[in-house]
């Protein structure tokens, strides 16, 4: 009985989370999960309940002001570009315009360094270009 109600909460929390993680990344997360699944679906299953069941769903900030602080972090860490690409098209998908994301590029810098924004600024170049490519706006 126990075991049954823990999986039922589980089941809730990862199903609280894919609707988080699909409203943020939309096609392209999908894309992503369905590669992650494939070489370890229990660490996808791990990000969807963590990261968006749990972390996401909390109150105090919303989906956009999330986005900013996974972009600002990325940006810090300088190693994450896969992830900062993903962020970026989360963020926009959330309601950040391209212009607060270039003001979040600009500010890392004095912080992070100009190497870090300067790989931020190319990563972000290249998700506008794709979202203009694919007349996706913001």
């Amino acid at each position: 009985m126990i075991v049954k109600l823990l999986y039922s909460m589980n089941e809730s929390r990862y199903e609280l989370g894919l609707k988080h993680f699909k409203e943020i990344y939309g096609e392209i997360g999908t894309k992503v999960l369905e590669n992650l699944n494939h070489i370890s679906p229990d660490m996808s299953r791990y990000i969807i309940e963590f990261a968006f069941g749990e972390i996401y769903n909390r109150k105090g900030l919303d989906l956009r002001a999330r986005e900013i602080v996974r972009i600002s972090s990325l940006l810090t860490m300088g190693n994450a570009k896969p992830q900062l690409k993903s962020h970026i098209h989360g963020a926009l998908n959330v309601g950040c315009s391209r212009e607060e994301i270039l003001e979040i590029m600009i500010q890392i810098s004095l912080y992070s360094g100009f190497p870090a924004a300067l790989n931020g600024l190319e990563v972000m170049k290249n998700v506008f270009d794709e979202r203009d490519k694919k007349g996706t706006y913001p």
